[in-house]
């Protein structure tokens, strides 16, 4: 059964809809958890600088033993360098990179020599490039006071924060997209396995978020897919097989244009895995224009408008 791809008629007025409900939650909350998360960056810089003596004692071994630290390294130089230009002006690894920010490790394949050689080079650049307008005791023979280290540690967290200022909204609004799924779903007596179960193992009534789905790649390579929601009805039809729910939030109608590709990739490797029987819908809410709306209506995806939740009952639910 379809619940919107077929009816554009209704497309104008729910995506008026769409972008009121996603001002309204902004203006409401974003700037409550931007404030939470430079509170978090905060904390976050004031324990690099201790550890690294406030920059004084900054070595391969600080970086060995929390990676994760490089990001807020990057932030504390003048300019603040991006990851590849880190990359380019040191003569590292990019992978190194990678997994040091976004995986908070070291990388296990890099040999033991490659690795000590890339971590003085970071070490070697941030030094040169610290700014010591916020970090004014380097170069002195003395030690920061309290105000000091909790300006400079603001700073840098402001920089953070700005930087993942879009991340840290859409993930916001994702965590309170899953939690209006899941009170949905429990309303209506069915039972949260997150972490619990797999695809193959969800019966009448489960569901879960963050599930990974195997799928085929083009080159019939196989590949995890990572699904926000997969539910199994109550009272499965044509199969036992969950409907697949991908949350989608967007502040601005450029962005979801450019990345509009990406749900109908996802499906193709879900299908050439699972043939007819996978069900994939977006859970909308936000600046999704008619554009988007065709281009997915097009590729057979379905979507339900936040606002009105209550049409996942069309698909069994």
């Amino acid at each position: 059964m379809r619940a919107n791809l077929n009816k554009p008629h209704l497309w104008k007025e729910d995506i008026a809809r769409s972008v009121d409900l996603y001002n309204e939650w902004f203006l409401n909350f974003a700037p409550n958890t931007y404030r939470e998360e430079r509170v978090k960056a905060t904390k976050h810089v004031q324990d690099m600088l201790h550890r690294t003596k406030h920059l004084r004692n900054l070595t391969p071994n600080e970086l060995r033993s929390d990676p994760s630290i490089l990001f807020a390294l990057r932030m504390a130089t003048a300019p603040p360098i991006a990851r590849d230009r880190l990359v380019g002006l040191a003569g590292i690894s990019k992978s190194l990179v990678n997994n040091m920010e976004l995986e908070h490790r070291l990388p296990p394949q890099m040999k033991a020599t490659a690795l000590d050689a890339n971590l003085q080079k970071i070490t070697e650049m941030i030094i040169r490039l610290v700014d010591i307008d916020i970090f004014p005791w380097l170069g002195k023979d003395r030690n920061p006071t309290k105000q000091e280290v909790y300006r400079a540690a603001t700073i840098v967290a402001d920089r953070l924060c700005g930087a993942n200022a879009d991340p840290i909204v859409r993930n916001a609004q994702e965590k309170r997209q899953l939690e209006k799924i899941k009170k949905w779903l429990e309303d209506r007596d069915y039972s949260d396995m997150s972490g619990k179960t797999t695809l193959d193992k969800m019966k009448p009534g489960m569901f879960a978020f963050r599930l990974n789905v195997p799928g085929l790649k083009e080159d019939h390579k196989s590949v995890n897919i990572p699904v926000d929601a997969a539910v199994m009805p109550l009272k499965p039809k044509g199969g036992k097989f969950p409907l697949m729910i991908e949350a989608k939030s967007a502040g601005d109608f450029t962005n979801v244009n450019k990345r509009r590709k990406e749900e109908a990739a996802k499906v193709g490797q879900l299908r050439r895995k699972h043939g007819k029987r996978v069900r994939y819908i977006l859970f909308l809410c936000g600046y999704f224009d008619s554009g988007y709306l065709g281009y997915e209506a097009s590729e057979g995806i379905d979507w339900v408008w936040e606002h009105r939740i209550d049409d996942l009952v069309a698909f069994g639910l």
